[in-house]
């Protein structure tokens, strides 16, 4: 028997940085303008102990950045970097399948451009900007992965 390597990809790194549930709901509060420890724990509800931890990974991945704003006693806020805000669309998008597949959720915030419109996410072709409507997309794998005859997918060695 041959043991099965879990495809190694983007979105399983992305996850092992930020696809536990604290650390989503950390984002929406940055995103959110939400920046004090205090006010991220009340917004979230999270344990004092997970919600330290889930600041102190995302800050070590990068996407949240620590900022002294008080000397005695120390405190801090928490900011969005740039590869924090990269993350706004992935947000944007569990919103959006959240209140069309949540019927029964409670009201979302919306997200609104500078103009004043509120804002989707879309997906399209780099080539021609067709939108990618649930159907029309075709995945390529590398070499080293391939689909069984049963459609499950697998690594060859």
């Amino acid at each position: 028997m041959t043991d099965v390597q879990p495809r190694a990809c983007p979105i399983a790194g992305t996850l092992d940085l930020v696809g536990e549930r604290w650390s989503l709901l950390v984002l929406r509060e940055a995103f959110m303008g939400v920046r004090r420890y205090a006010d991220i724990r009340a917004n979230t509800g999270a344990p004092r102990d997970v919600l330290t931890k889930r600041l102190r990974s995302l800050e070590a991945a990068g996407i949240l950045e620590r900022r002294r704003y008080q000397d005695r006693p120390p405190r801090f806020e928490y900011h969005l970097t740039a590869a924090g805000q990269a993350l706004e669309p992935v947000l944007i998008g569990l919103r959006e399948w959240g209140i069309r597949h949540l019927p029964d959720s409670p009201p979302a915030p919306r997200f609104l451009h500078t103009c004043g419109a509120d804002v989707e996410t879309r997906v399209v072709c780099a080539a021609c900007g067709e939108p990618l409507d649930g159907g029309g997309l075709v995945t390529v794998l590398e070499e080293a992965d391939h689909v069984r005859s049963d459609g499950d997918r697998s690594r060859s060695d």
